[in-house]
């Protein structure tokens, strides 16, 4: 798989894990690729020179709005399949990835809001059972919403985007990853340190389960989603496919010439990740949930705060419950990206919604670990 080498315009924070089976090679802007439909209010041409000529090598598609007091902006570019070259639809469900962790938090702190779940319990007093006896130093329920817990990364269908391609159509259960972990024993003591891993939100996951007796799903529709008026999000279990209209979603996979070829990763089960991120959603959606969201109007204040509070006796902590802090010539903007092979979505936005940012992109290397030029062309055009 390629590595990017371009050089970051966004502090390290702001590194993207961006996403994209099988055509002969790379569609690249041509004369005849879709413009970008930019609608300005007020005008942004540098937001619409961010995503013009998709798709390039680095991404086929590329969805965008911005919001705030100073107006609103909305953009499309690429296309919707590199087969019939159709434009990229503006309103297309996208797998959101870790964007899922923005409302599993939220539903975890409504629980709390209600007095069904203490964010200082241990979490065995939820789920009896579930840490072995390595774990000396309890886990609570804010060690897993800021990832201070300690338990290590489950197990996956591997490292490889073979080894993973090969088992797209396959169920890995959300209960044998967090097994996996938890044989592991804990990596650090809880509360010592800070790592960001889905594993936390897997567990945070059964633990909305076991709580409510109702599923996942469910829950974070009837708590988050449908308040929010997220009528285009849902989370598809072990369904590989996107349903409802949608750009499809490509990986770039190295010939042994140095060629490389497109791989559509389009149909891909996810429920391994789960309540950490197999929702599918539109840009629209995560717009209506990250101004529902800050505006108050899911979770009640006090709980609120845990969305913007990081560990203040963490060296170096920028997450919190569900969001990252990153902070720009003295402005402070809470995000979350996400990213799935073939798909890479972010939310952003100061705490007072004077601007907000969601995109999604059809990045070709999904899990490369340098920031996407696209994405990075947009956060220049938007948040700087």
């Amino acid at each position: 798989m390629r590595v990017r080498r371009r050089t970051p315009l966004l502090a390290a924070s702001l590194v993207l894990a961006l996403g994209a089976g099988p055509l002969a090679a790379p569609a690249l802007a041509s004369p005849s690729s879709p413009a970008a439909v930019c609608t300005t209010t007020p005008s942004n041409g540098a937001l619409c020179d961010a995503i013009e000529g998709l798709p390039d090598e680095d991404a086929t598609a590329a969805l965008v709005r911005l919001g705030g007091t100073e107006g609103s902006w909305r953009g499309s570019s690429g296309v919707r399949d590199l087969v019939s070259g159709r434009a990229a639809d503006p309103n297309a469900r996208f797998r959101a990835g870790s964007t899922t962790k923005v409302v599993t938090a939220a539903v975890v702190l409504r629980l709390a809001a209600q007095g069904e779940v203490d964010l200082d319990a241990p979490v065995e007093r939820y789920l009896p059972g579930l840490l072995g006896p390595e774990f000396t130093v309890p886990v609570t329920v804010r060690n897993l919403l800021n990832h201070t817990s300690g338990i290590q990364p489950g197990d996956g269908w591997g490292d490889s985007f073979a080894e993973q391609y090969a088992h797209r159509h396959d169920t890995l259960s959300p209960q044998r990853v967090v097994a996996s972990a938890v044989a592991k024993g804990p990596a650090f003591t809880a509360g010592e340190r800070q790592q960001y891993l889905n594993v936390n939100y897997t567990v945070l996951g059964m633990l909305i389960e076991k709580v409510t007796g109702r599923p996942y799903a469910a829950e974070a529709t009837r708590l988050v989603l449908r308040p929010a008026g997220m009528r285009h999000t849902y989370f598809p279990g072990t369904d590989p496919r996107i349903r409802g209209p949608h750009n499809r979603g490509y990986q770039a996979v190295p010939r042994p010439d140095g060629t490389t070829r497109l791989v559509d990763v389009t149909e891909w089960n996810q429920s391994d990740r789960w309540a950490a991120g197999d929702m599918i959603s539109t840009t629209t959606d995560l717009e209506r949930l990250v101004t529902a969201l800050f505006g108050g109007r899911i979770v009640p204040e006090p709980q609120l705060r845990e969305m913007f509070t990081v560990p203040a006796d963490i060296p170096d902590a920028t997450y919190s419950a569900g969001l990252q802090r990153w902070e720009h010539e003295g402005t402070v903007y809470w995000f979350r990206t996400g990213a799935r092979h073939g798909y890479s979505s972010a939310i952003a936005a100061t705490e007072d919604l004077s601007r907000t940012l969601v995109y999604s992109i059809a990045d070709t290397d999904a899990k490369d670990t340098a920031p996407n030029p696209v994405a990075d062309r947009i956060l220049a055009a938007a948040l700087m």
